[in-house]
């Protein structure tokens, strides 16, 4: 996989999960964790072999501005994005760097933790309630998602 191809899938992905979200409420947050999320887990662990921490962090600043720019009424599903993609981004690098094995055990055991994270912080940042059934099929879809995607991803580049 090319390095530009990567960066431009994971902010797509990552965009238009926001979008959704701003368009049709938390009710599609599932398929987004999925689809679009599930994704953007896998891509980060193959960005974060290739990448640098400042531009990892700079490339989740740029998609949650993004977001905002592209529908400025996403305001609140773009800084929710932001936090939350920055702070499972942290969990996630920390946990691929310390598991061992090979690449597709570390991808899937950091989307675990990564997944956690980012399931917990978006929807109660961007609704302003924390509502648990929402992040438990978030959970379990974007770990689900990012095993489909991490086994796709590493067929063809790892």
């Amino acid at each position: 996989m090319n390095l530009t191809i990567a960066i431009t899938a994971y902010a797509a992905a990552m965009t238009l999960a926001n979008l959704s979200v701003a368009t049709f409420g938390p009710a599609i947050s599932p398929i987004n964790a999925f689809f679009l999320i599930g994704l953007d887990l896998a891509l980060r662990d193959w960005l974060h072999v290739r990448l640098r921490v400042w531009q990892m962090g700079a490339l989740i600043a740029a998609t949650g501005a993004l977001t905002y720019v592209l529908n400025p009424a996403a305001g609140q599903i773009a800084i929710a994005s932001a936090c939350a993609f920055t702070a499972a981004a942290l969990v996630d690098w920390g946990t691929f760097a310390r598991l061992r094995g090979s690449w597709m055990f570390r991808a899937n055991g950091s989307n675990v933790a990564g997944a956690a994270v980012d399931s917990l912080l978006f929807p109660t940042i961007a609704f302003g309630a924390l509502m648990p059934h929402i992040v438990a099929m978030q959970v379990v879809a974007k770990v689900a998602g990012g095993a489909v995607w991490a086994w796709i991803i590493g067929r063809k580049t790892v």
